[in-house]
């Protein structure tokens, strides 16, 4: 009896198989991730191997690996491979500590209330939880009427995303006014080529210091060492535990600086401050690497109440989200272009 064959998939079943879009196989094609095989039509076909590649592709991205990132663990670079375990490590051991640190506040308690002392609800709430949720609500601002915006449970990471003229950027602005010692990082973070964010590291070693070891181990993630970056870092570097809502997060930074960027800011550990930022590229937004602790916030072209956005073809707001985003060669093409607004 002759065996049975091999069972092709095209690339729609591919992805659905994989829990990935078409676009997002497509991509990791262009980027030599995966390489289909052909039917004789000319069609693109995958089979078994093609399928065991595409699985380990997702599960790196899972960890919030950038594309670059997997490229080269993929390729046996152990030097990579090193870095990105040594992160993963540092970030296992603060969620340790804060474990352990919870462990003794709860224990406490219990001590406490085997003694017949009622412990206070925030007693309670910083026992179980290692980092409190943060919330806001607020009035929005013009675009909008004056609806009421609320934000519960905010996440590290959150994008905030919206065709031209949404309102997007001011409802970034308000964020940073209502959010617990948040501050607003703009556009203007690079002006004069980043003179004057030189001239504050050069006043601040320590400073200085923490941006150029970041900024090293970015290069050597395939980074580009740019005024823009350096800029950028020297925000997100600046020390404390201020939320920092920073305008268009990819400005000035070719594609790979930015898959390096978002990939560092995923590894981030478990103690550090939530992150807000707007972003229309998808090298930045990946839907499809979309980890738990991240929230996508809509801005709608019609100015409704901004939404929050579930990274799953078919959920609300997300085709809308999907066709805000475009590549970083497309956005370095309209970077600058502003919509048109009612003096």
């Amino acid at each position: 009896m002759n065996a049975p064959a091999a069972r092709f998939l095209s690339p729609s079943e591919a992805a659905r198989q994989l829990g990935i879009s078409a676009k997002a196989l497509r991509l990791y094609e262009e980027r030599g991730l995966i390489a289909p095989g052909r039917t004789p039509a000319g069609w693109r076909a995958y089979g078994a191997a093609e399928m065991a590649r595409g699985a380990e592709i997702v599960a790196l991205r899972a960890l919030g690996l950038g594309i670059n990132e997997v490229a080269r663990i993929l390729n046996g670079d152990a030097v990579i491979l090193d870095r990105v375990l040594a992160a993963h490590e540092a970030s296992l051991e603060a969620r340790m500590r804060q474990s352990g640190d919870s462990i003794a506040r709860v224990r406490l308690l219990r001590t406490d209330l085997a003694r017949g002392k009622m412990p206070a609800p925030r007693d309670l709430v910083g026992a179980v939880g290692a980092r409190p949720a943060i919330g806001v609500a607020f009035d929005l601002p013009w675009p909008w009427g004056g609806e009421r915006f609320e934000l519960r449970d905010v996440k590290r990471l959150n994008y905030i995303v919206g065709p031209l003229g949404s309102g997007k950027t001011r409802l970034a602005q308000r964020l940073a006014e209502v959010l617990p010692g948040a501050s607003f990082v703009g556009l203007d973070r690079s002006a004069d080529g980043g003179a004057a964010v030189r001239a504050r590291l050069d006043a601040d070693p320590a400073h200085k210091t923490r941006v150029e070891a970041r900024l090293a181990v970015l290069v050597a993630d395939g980074a580009v060492e740019t005024p823009a970056l350096t800029t950028l870092l020297a925000a997100l570097e600046a020390g404390g535990d201020a939320i920092l809502v920073i305008d268009m997060l990819e400005q000035g930074l070719d594609a790979t600086s930015q898959e390096a960027v978002i990939a560092h800011l995923r590894r981030r550990g478990p103690e550090a401050p939530p992150l807000f930022f707007l972003t229309r590229s998808n090298a930045i937004l990946d839907l499809d690497a979309v980890g738990d602790d991240e929230a996508i916030i809509l801005c709608p072209a019609n100015h409704s109440v901004p939404i929050s956005v579930t990274p799953v073809p078919g959920a609300a707001g997300y085709e809308a989200v999907a066709t805000c985003l475009a590549s970083p060669e497309v956005r370095a093409r309209t970077e600058g272009m502003v919509a048109w607004q009612p003096t």
